[in-house]
């Protein structure tokens, strides 16, 4: 699972003429936080936030102007290879509430922000309990185990061809974001 998976696509973004104003009614009306800035090549040349824009809408001479003038040009982005635990990290050291997500040559492909992290990594059990069986199917077509979740604790039942298949089932289990521990038994 990487960044794709988890992101918000296609972004929401704004173009560094959009003004203050129109950027701040944007941004309130979807709820989000930030919003990134992209060129006519949708490659990321900066991001604007609900600050930023609330701090520029105050003086009536900015809220007219166009948001390059308040956008942040260093911007914390992720390219789209990253996982899960790289976007959590990344966001959290760097107290982000949103993440632009980057392919080649910076340009932005989505957005992640935190409730996507969270629906990601704290899923419900019954969530958690089909991706697992996804997993194992795609391991196994037609896997000969039972699946069983509580408060993110896995549990695989069945008949294993050798202890090879048993590890590496215990592997794949492991790899599902949102499984605090497994126990796989025969």
């Amino acid at each position: 699972m990487n960044a794709a998976d988890v992101m918000t696509s296609p972004p929401v973004s704004i173009s560094p003429d959009t003004t203050v104003r129109d950027a701040g009614a944007l941004l309130g009306d979807r709820g989000f936080s930030a919003l990134p800035v992209v060129d006519d090549d949708n490659k990321l040349v900066g991001i604007v936030s609900g600050a930023d824009l609330l701090l520029a809408g105050m003086a009536p001479e900015m809220a007219n102007g166009p948001v390059s003038r308040v956008m942040r040009q260093r911007v914390i982005s992720a390219p789209i290879t990253s996982s899960p635990a790289e976007l959590t990290t990344t966001m959290l050291t760097k107290r982000l509430r949103c993440l632009p997500i980057v392919a080649e040559e910076d340009v932005l492909v989505g957005v992640v922000s935190r409730s996507d992290l969270l629906r990601i990594l704290t899923p419900t059990d019954a969530m958690l309990a089909v991706r697992v069986e996804m997993a194992l199917r795609a391991y196994q077509r037609d896997p000969r185990w039972t699946v069983v979740v509580d408060g993110g604790d896995v549990r695989v039942t069945g008949s294993f061809a050798d202890e090879a298949e048993r590890r590496v089932v215990e592997a794949l289990v492991r790899t599902v974001p949102g499984v605090r521990t497994s126990a796989i038994a025969s």
